[in-house]
């Protein structure tokens, strides 16, 4: 088809939903509540109103058609709530389910709304060759399922002339995109590798990566630090979307230090020509120009009229910009006077790479909800570090509350809201029957979801999101103080809990915990692996990668590996000479520490003395932290130190980390914890880093949680102590090794402290360049040393 004498190009498909929310975007951002449960009551009052339909009316009816704008051909898809006929009149019936009172719907409904329905009456006028249709707007209250209808009509010539309004109001949008895609494709035909030459192990991570985008299979692979994953995994999928494979790629991370490697990958490939829009999503807390709290119309400017701003603040950003990071972020919402967060967010949509946090792709509270289906299954799921997902997706995936919450607000609301109160109330009676029931153990493991707790989640939860949509009490007007905000995060507290029990099954328990001042029952999923398939199987392809997928049947289990899926282990590039491995065999175990932070002390003087350089120290905890640096003080060794401490800011992490640079002339000690910010994520490569310390084979506390964890996994057939134990410890160690040689070139010299380093589970589970390391013994470095072979 031809069109104003030009070949014309390939069709712009677009649903009737986006495009008219697009057009018709205006207003506030307003109060940060948003009902959770809205999705399952339209389902639900959708059904209701259809239920009433007559037997020739129709529901649910697919259309589509095409439109042609200044030679563009423009395919419009949608379906349409109801076909009904009115006093003889066909009439398009659109649903729309609402929390707030009817009596609050400005003038006769949305404009959006009215544009979604009239768009649908001019699909099925111009398909049906009616001359005019009807459009009825029903909006129902979603708890009293009370209906509200306006009704208009109009000729084919008022719905065609509308049509043809809406493909205006999107066109320079659409043709911006298509010149962007166009530019985009052509750039990456041209992309090289951007590097000259593979590392080893490069080409064949990155072919495994094509291979597997191309078959619409997952990959998990076990590739060493320092080889350059992360461009060896972006490449190849940025190689896919040139292909037409692949539309949009998602780089995932468990950390911000990962998220800055995938933009220095991106950034290096832009500069040899490609032309990409990627956007990196940052949380919300860190974003925020204000207190996130005040994401509100009244309380911040760039909240106010957001929506009359934001189509030509994401049409700015994308003609102008290719790889939006935070500060790009920042830069173009504080010139357009949008919100950052919700910016960064309307751009995702709109870019070919995102890069962000695991929640965006595998929680469920969290995720990118706008997403169409289509454009997930032409997605590739980068999971940077995937070792992380396996306790990120546990965490995920259960939900617990607190007693003291709802004692709380039955307290609080005895006057505002008894309807809140008694509900509360209720809840809490509950509870208090557990405590008794569970005295005598103060705890208790359950295989089956806690019902009665359950059911009385519901009328609490729909009695306080009638409170806080309707905002009528007092309890709106004290969200200064504690009322509102208590009741504000009891709610998705208590949602999160009926989400989450909706998912219950064989992999979960039930964990009750009942003291004499809190009662905490949490629903526990022991075994993330069906939900973390179940999140990406509508992507094309999902690729898990790290340096510490060790052992891979473990994450493979773990992670939701499918039979058809591959598995990789890159060898490492390293020689076993650049590592000068050392064993300090003491008993970390907690009842010897106080015995053995005197040795660990000593060993660290000796090293001191022994060489000058940049050294991190890690230990399996903050109290043992602490503990080992004041006894090291006491031996008056000359060097310079510093000390992780918890809840560190970003800006006082990258102090720390800028401490670390070569040529210093005494030798730094960096006191840190495994498993923490330091331990993993962090690039110190050279002299910036020459010796790492590892006290400890690093497992999780002992506790009663993990030992539920312990108990599973032994009756499903597997080990249950290193499931829960083992593999979780050492993938710390590993990772906080893995620090110290990040390129060819380095070298340096990592200690194990533990004695258990050379028995069975942990010896196998050591990097080859490990296995040779030379024994020492509790006096320290400047003993003589003896070969120890295992």
């Amino acid at each position: 088809m031809t069109g104003t004498g030009d070949r014309m190009k390939e069709p712009i498909h677009i649903s009737v939903r986006p495009l008219v929310e697009y057009v018709h975007r205006s207003g506030s951002i307003q109060s940060g509540f948003r009902s959770n449960s809205s999705m399952q009551e339209g389902t639900r009052v959708h059904q209701v109103i259809q239920k009433g339909y007559k037997e020739h009316d129709r529901k649910e009816v697919h259309l589509r058609t095409e439109i042609l704008y200044e030679g563009e051909l423009f395919i419009i898809e949608g379906r349409c709530d109801g076909l009904i006929e009115l006093d003889g009149v066909w009439t398009v019936d659109e649903i729309k389910s609402i929390s707030q009172p009817l009596e609050d719907i400005q003038g006769d409904g949305q404009p959006v709304h009215w544009a979604q329905a009239f768009l649908y009456a001019y699909m099925i006028a111009r398909e049906e060759q009616h001359h005019s249709m009807q459009v009825q707007l029903t909006y129902v209250q979603a708890h009293s399922e009370n209906i509200r209808r306006f009704r208009r009509r109009l000729s084919f010539a008022e719905l065609e002339a509308f049509a043809q309004e809406m493909i205006a109001g999107y066109a320079p949008y659409a043709f911006l995109l298509r010149a962007h895609a166009e530019k985009r494709d052509t750039s990456i035909a041209m992309l090289e590798f951007p590097f000259d030459t593979y590392r080893s192990g490069q080409r064949t991570l990155a072919g495994s990566v094509y291979k597997t985008i191309a078959e619409g299979v997952n990959l998990f692979a076990k590739a060493p630090t320092g080889i350059g994953k992360t461009v060896s995994t972006l490449y190849p999928a940025i190689k896919a979307i040139g292909e037409g494979l692949a539309r949009r790629v998602y780089y995932v991370t468990a950390r911000t230090t990962t998220r800055a490697a995938a933009e220095e990958a991106y950034a290096r490939m832009q500069a040899q020509g490609l032309h990409m829009h990627v956007v990196t999503l940052t949380a919300k807390d860190k974003i925020c120009f204000k207190d996130e709290n005040d994401c509100d119309a009244g309380a911040c400017s760039m909240c106010e009229g957001y929506y009359d701003r934001i189509n030509g603040a994401v049409s700015d950003i994308l003609a102008n910009e290719t790889l939006m990071t935070r500060a790009v972020i920042e830069h173009y919402a504080r010139k357009h006077k949008v919100c950052p967060f919700e910016f960064s967010l309307d751009v995702a949509y709109a870019s070919d790479g995102i890069i962000s946090d695991y929640n965006y792709v595998f929680d469920p509270r969290i995720s990118l909800k706008r997403l169409l289906e289509e454009h997930k299954r032409k997605g590739v799921v980068l999971v940077d570090e995937a070792h992380n997902l396996v306790e990120r997706g546990r965490d995920m995936f259960s939900a617990e509350i607190l007693k003291s919450s709802f004692l709380e607000l039955k307290r609080e609301f005895k006057l505002l809201s008894p309807e809140i109160a008694a509900a509360a109330s209720a809840v809490n009676a509950h509870m208090i029957t557990l405590r008794k029931l569970h005295a005598d153990t103060g705890k208790a493991v359950e295989t089956s979801a806690p019902q009665g707790v359950l059911e009385l989640l519901v009328p609490f939860v729909e009695a306080a999101e009638r409170e806080l949509v309707t905002g009528s009490s007092t309890s709106r007007a004290s969200s200064e103080g504690t009322a509102y905000a208590l009741l504000l995060d009891t709610y998705f507290t208590a949602q999160n809990m009926l989400r989450i029990a909706a998912l219950y099954d064989e992999r979960y328990v039930t964990y009750i915990e009942a003291g004499r001042g809190e009662v905490r029952i949490k629903l526990f999923c022991l075994d993330p692996s069906h939900l973390l398939g179940q999140a990406v199987k509508n992507y094309r392809s999902t690729i898990y990668f790290s340096a510490t997928l060790t052992p891979l049947a473990y994450y493979r289990d773990m992670l939701g590996a499918s039979e058809e899926d591959y598995t990789l282990q890159v060898p490492s590039p390293f020689h076993q000479e650049q590592w000068d491995v050392r064993l300090l065999p003491l008993s970390i175990r907690y009842r010897d520490r106080e015995r053995s932070k005197g040795a660990i002390a000593d060993m660290l003087a000796g090293l001191v003395a022994e060489r000058k350089g940049n050294v991190l120290v890690f230990f399996p905890s903050y109290p043992y932290l602490r503990e080992v640096f004041e006894e090291f003080m006491l031996r008056d060794v000359s060097a310079d130190t510093l000390v992780q401490s918890p809840g560190m800011t970003e800006p006082e992490r990258d102090r720390f980390l800028d401490t670390f640079q070569p040529g210093q002339e005494r030798t730094l000690l960096g006191f840190a914890v495994l498993g923490g910010v330091f331990a993993e994520g962090v690039d110190l490569p050279g002299d910036r880093l020459n010796g790492v310390v590892v006290v400890g084979v690093g497992l999780p506390q002992i506790g009663a949680e993990r030992d539920v964890l312990r108990d599973y996994f032994s009756e499903q057939g597997r080990n249950g102590f290193n499931y829960a134990y083992v593999y979780p410890g050492m993938n710390k160690v590993l990772q906080a090794g893995g620090r110290l040689i990040r390129t060819e070139h380095d070298e340096g010299l990592l200690v194990l402290v533990d004695d258990r380093f050379a028995k069975e589970p942990y010896a196998s589970l050591l990097p080859d360049e490990w296995k040779s390391y030379r024994l020492t013994e509790q006096a320290g470095l400047r003993k003589e040393w003896m070969d120890y072979e295992f």
